[in-house]
């Protein structure tokens, strides 16, 4: 198989979906790799790295996309990006489709084949292929909410940890799960006054039982959520529903209750946002400001950490990218009912229940797909 990765082209994406070790292998297997020329560049890898793996490097986007049976990514493709997909050719990379009707209706015109890493499955249950980027976007959102806090950047000029004297800032964090717990891990490390709500209670349970004094569980009933919101200096949303829209837990009218110079950072931004007042933004803007509550939605977070990211990611993408190349998208699938459940977009129909449900379309079943 001929497996192409262009460069990343979304504002401040540094990522790049093939390290050149991921090259390397998918090579050693037998396979052809074609890289445009600085992909790589966002994480310190020069071109040269990937020849002397095996694979080809090419001048063009254009180059990689016509020539190549598979193409993998990190981010969702561009409208430029989608226009190149053909009929037949595998898209592997993010999608986040349910919020997001225009990528999905550009991407049933093409007639690709599309798998989502945040749709995949693991033997243990989660989604083994968004956790690396839920880690790391959960101890990156303590960092930018700490930033956004200060007063230069118009937040309430508090510092998270305190001092002898003066009280720790206090974080909310919405959402006991990897987003969550990375997040909570980070605030309560930095010696904030740290609260996790979730509505599971093995959840709180579970979290509650790994931070003992350092953290605090409360149970996500509207009236805590609202009690807790009004208190905070920070609030992190970190909620999942896999492969459908996040739901909008905080509303604007709490934010009326908060303190002028408080902080959102919403982590479920791809999903479209868990707070009522989200919009995405970029790395070269941030943050924004409504009722004078400060909000950063940036959709890309791990992006900013790119060699970590990229690494942490190609970890848990590549076995399942060698198993495509090896064996063909659809076979793969059959033998693998986890990977199956990445197929969000299949010959110009929805394959993903949620996505269909979420943007109105009929579904076509994997199942279907695979017979």
């Amino acid at each position: 198989m001929r497996i192409g990765c262009p460069k990343e082209i979304k504002n401040r994406e540094y990522r790049v979906g093939l390290t050149p070790e991921s090259a390397g292998e998918l090579v050693a297997n037998g396979h052809e790799v074609v890289m445009e020329t600085g992909a790589g560049a966002g994480i310190g890898a020069f071109d040269s790295e990937y020849v002397d793996r095996g694979a080809t490097v090419v001048d063009t986007a254009e180059e990689v996309f016509a020539t190549a049976d598979m193409i993998v990514k990190v981010k969702e493709p561009q409208p430029e990006e989608i226009a190149r997909l053909r009929e037949g050719q595998v898209l592997y990379t993010y999608l986040h489709l349910a919020p997001d009707p225009e990528q999905t209706e550009g991407l049933i015109k093409s007639g690709a084949t599309c798998i989502a890493y945040e749709t995949v499955t693991g033997p243990r249950g989660g989604l083994p292929l968004l956790k690396p980027m839920s880690q790391v976007a959960g101890r990156m959102s303590i960092q930018a909410g700490a930033t956004a806090l200060e007063k230069a950047h118009g937040g309430r000029g508090v510092l998270l940890g305190g001092v002898p004297g003066v009280m720790p800032g206090k974080v909310v964090v919405i959402g006991g799960g990897v987003v969550g717990f990375n997040a909570a891990q980070m605030a309560a490390g930095l010696g904030a006054d740290t609260v996790i709500m979730d509505l599971n209670p093995d959840v709180l349970e579970k979290v509650g039982t790994h931070f003992e004094a350092r953290a605090s569980t409360r149970f996500a009933s509207k009236a805590n959520l609202e009690e807790a919101v009004a208190e905070a200096d920070m609030v992190v949303g970190a909620v999942l529903v896999p492969g459908a829209a996040a739901p909008k837990l905080v509303s604007r009218a709490m934010l009326k209750t908060m303190k002028p110079g408080a902080v959102l950072v919403d982590v479920a931004i791809d999903q479209g946002g868990c707070f009522e007042t989200s919009r995405p933004t970029t790395h070269d803007e941030p943050t924004y400001v409504v009722d004078d509550i400060v909000h950063y939605c940036v959709a890309n977070m791990p992006g900013a950490v790119s060699r970590t990211s990229t690494y942490a990611l190609n970890n848990v993408t590549l076995p399942h990218a060698i198993r495509i190349a090896n064996l063909g998208w659809k076979e793969a699938m059959r033998q693998d009912p986890h990977l199956a459940q990445g197929l969000n977009v299949h010959a110009g129909r929805v394959t993903y229940p949620a996505v269909a449900s979420e943007l109105g379309y009929d579904l076509l079943e994997i199942a279907e797909v695979l017979a």
